[in-house]
Order: C-alpha cells, then structure tokens, then sequence
C-alpha cells in the first residue's frame, strides 16, 4: 500500500458505490500510524485476530461482530466498536452494509 494522504474532500458514498464487491476493503488515507479503509460487509466473514485493535465504525446498514466467548455486538449506522487486539472474531452482515476501519496500514485482512 502506497501512503496517501487526502489533499480534497472525498466522498466515502461515492467511493463504496465503487467497491468490486464484498470483503474487497478500499483505502481511503493514512493518518499518523493509521489507515482509514471502507469495505462492504455481506455474508460472513472467516474466523480471525489481529495483533492489534481494530475499530469498526458502520456506515449504513447494520452488522454484527462475532466474539468467540462471549455474545455478538451489533453495530447499525454511526456506531462504532473496538475489537481488542488477540480476540477472534469476525463481521457478519445477513443484508449489504459498509463500515469504516481504522488499522495500521500493515494490518492483515484474514489475522496474523
């Protein structure tokens, strides 16, 4: 991933009108030592951690974060939640949704 900061306002519905389709994430600018991606949710996700946070913010529609151990936290728009780094997880979303990621640019899409 090359590193780009945003010089314009970017229209984040324009670019996940964009997407190639589900679990395909787009980067949409680093900041500091973080990168803002947008992905389309739909279906599930595989099984997996990170060795870091990761932090969902839904953008529209609604999806549900799996916990191993413990319930599923449901996200609708303009909610967000942290995954701790080493907690297995994974997204699900039973209708299309879109969430916003914030990650370090050499964050793993499938875990570590």
């Amino acid at each position: 991933m090359s590193e780009r900061t945003i010089a314009e306002p970017v229209s984040v519905d324009r670019i996940i009108q964009g997407l190639p389709g589900p679990w395909q994430p787009h980067d949409l600018t680093v900041v500091n030592d973080a990168v803002l991606r947008v992905a389309r949710f739909e279906g599930e996700f595989p099984w997996h951690r990170h060795d870091e946070d990761e932090l969902f913010l839904c953008w529209d529609g609604t999806f549900r974060i799996e916990l191993e151990g413990r319930p599923p936290v449901t996200l609708a728009a303009g909610e967000i939640f942290v995954v701790p780094r080493g907690e297995r997880h994974r997204p699900v979303a039973d209708e299309p949704a879109h969430a916003l990621m914030i990650e370090r640019p050499e964050t793993l899409q499938y875990g570590n």
